[in-house]
């Protein structure tokens, strides 16, 4: 059987193209492979700008960034004129026999970014309901490759303090590509790093650590 459901992948990269912020200068999207997981960045949070927390995704709105883009991929048959990628990406995981809700589809979004994580179907169940557990519980505990990350957790935030200091304006998937982990991870480990803050938004903002 296969590891992911071909119209989930499918619908994740070509959402992260179409609905990328293309004003982000130097931006890209992500596509990262890990044992367990694939995590597919794209520039740019909800079109709306509403957070993803606490909402039932099934009825967020089909919502375009780049209408012109949208109906270019629509003519290719890459993607429907209509429709929510959440509610697909859901539903072709659901229909999967090895599917489990410790593999449900994780969809992130803040301010400036828009991460989702789909998990391989046919990984080990011990690692995937410990994965799951972690999301629930708001576990910021690294989850770098199959736990095989030799840095500890101090070593990556200050690996992290040193591409800020070196480059203030370094992107969330820069660090990941340096450090070799999710940009997911990336985050979380900032988000509890209480001497790192970021000031303005998007591209134009800056990182600044407190001493």
């Amino acid at each position: 059987m296969p590891d992911y459901p071909d119209r989930a992948v499918l619908e994740g990269i070509v959402n992260a193209l179409i609905h990328r912020n293309y004003m982000e200068i130097g931006s890209e999207v992500h596509i990262d492979m890990f044992d367990d997981r694939i995590e597919i960045y794209s520039p740019g949070g909800m079109v709306s700008g509403i957070s993803l927390e606490g909402k039932d995704l099934l009825k967020i709105p089909s919502n375009r960034r780049n209408p012109i883009l949208a109906d270019i991929f629509s003519r290719l048959k890459y993607m429907e004129r209509r429709g929510s990628g959440f509610k697909k990406i859901l539903a072709d995981y659901e229909g999967q026999v090895e599917f489990d809700e410790t593999k449900m589809p994780v969809f992130e979004a803040d301010n400036d970014d828009f991460t989702l994580i789909l998990y391989n179907l046919n990984y080990g169940s011990n690692y995937a309901t410990h994965a799951n557990e972690e999301k629930i519980q708001g576990d910021t505990q690294d989850d770098t490759q199959g736990d095989t990350q030799d840095d500890t957790q101090d070593d990556t935030e200050e690996k992290i303090i040193k591409m800020i200091k070196k480059n203030p304006k370094v992107s969330t998937a820069d660090m990941a590509k340096e450090l070799k982990i999710g940009i997911a991870t990336v985050k979380r480990k900032i988000k509890k790093m209480s001497n790192v803050s970021y000031v303005g938004s998007g591209y134009s903002g800056h990182w600044e650590i407190n001493e």
